[in-house]
């Protein structure tokens, strides 16, 4: 069970400097023409982003999309039995590290609306590995009302276990709240509204003392969101684009370069997805490039994206 340690019917106290003002396109950002969703001929080699998927019938995929130019999208790799049909509402990222001659995957998924911990090993063929357990595992209820969640592990490379694990949701009533994993249970540590407007939203950056996400809103703006881990803070906003990218219902990001982000954008109405490569984020000032629309049709109901264990983010 979540054990409510702050009162969240007060969260809208803690809405400061962030309220949907704050989130509306600033009338000063213009998009710029590198936004738009034509290729560029310019080659983002070194980066990749392992993009996760669950079918209609509870399938668990896997693939990469490389920001060559143009883009590739390497094949599908296919798990089969690992939800139920047709269950799935909302996933988080979820981590892999290596295991024999496979891989052990692990995340938060919302089924029927409850929350559970979802976990499986594969085999080298990528099928279920019989030889470890595969739990979906009930954490609690009342996630009926949850637009999205999303997960944040921070693993240091020289430390066994995680140094924090932190939950994010967004109420229908338009509070995001965030938990930290306590010891096999989950603890609210925060709860902000003002972020209703917000579409879809990736983690692009990590430190000890904070996490920085990228969101688009309904308005068509794109904003960097940085949130203190600290008990009961709030986050702040920086406008980076202020129009044209309402399109897209979901936001993948993994890192690029030394402190830049990989952007996949899905529109679930074309069932199309758009790459971009994004500098450090630093509010209008921050370059954004389009490589162009992958190569690929989003047809699944869930998108998400699969990180390694040691999932270093500094793009914020």
């Amino acid at each position: 069970m979540f054990r409510k340690t702050v009162g969240l019917a007060s969260a809208g106290m803690l809405a400061v400097g962030l309220g949907a003002a704050a989130l509306a396109p600033a009338a000063q950002a213009k998009p710029s023409a590198t936004d738009s969703t034509t290729s560029t001929t310019s080659t983002t080699a070194a980066c990749a982003l392992r993009l996760g998927s669950v079918t209609s019938t509870g399938a668990f995929t896997s693939r990469m999309i490389n920001a060559t130019s143009p883009i590739t999208v390497g094949g599908v790799r296919g798990t089969a039995g690992v939800f139920p049909a047709n269950q799935v509402q909302h996933i988080s990222t979820f981590y892999g590290a290596p295991l024999g001659s496979g891989e052990s995957r692990s995340g938060l998924t919302v089924m029927g609306g409850a929350l559970y911990s979802s976990s499986f090993v594969v085999d080298g063929q990528s099928q279920l590995d019989p030889h470890y357990p595969h739990n979906n595992l009930r954490i609690g209820g009342g996630w009926s009302n949850y637009r999205w969640i999303e997960q944040s592990i921070l693993q240091p490379a020289n430390a066994g276990n995680p140094a924090r694990v932190l939950l994010y949701g967004q109420h229908s009533d338009g509070t995001t709240r965030r938990w930290v994993s306590d010891g096999g249970s989950w603890r609210v540590t925060s709860g902000v509204g003002g972020l209703s407007t917000v579409k879809g939203i990736a983690v692009i950056g990590r430190t000890a003392t904070t996490e920085t996400f990228i969101a688009n809103t309904r308005a068509g703006a794109l904003v960097s969101l940085t949130w203190p881990t600290s008990y009961m803070s709030a986050p702040t906003s920086k406008v980076v684009r202020g129009s044209t990218w309402q399109r897209f219902e979901k936001l993948i990001a993994t890192k690029c370069g030394t402190n830049g982000t990989l952007l996949l954008g899905i529109d679930k109405d074309t069932r199309t997805g758009h790459l971009y490569a994004v500098g450090h984020a630093n509010g209008t000032a921050t370059a954004i490039r389009s490589l162009g629309q992958v190569p690929l049709t989003f047809s699944d109901p869930q998108y998400f994206r699969i990180a390694p264990k040691y999932d270093v983010l500094n793009g914020g």
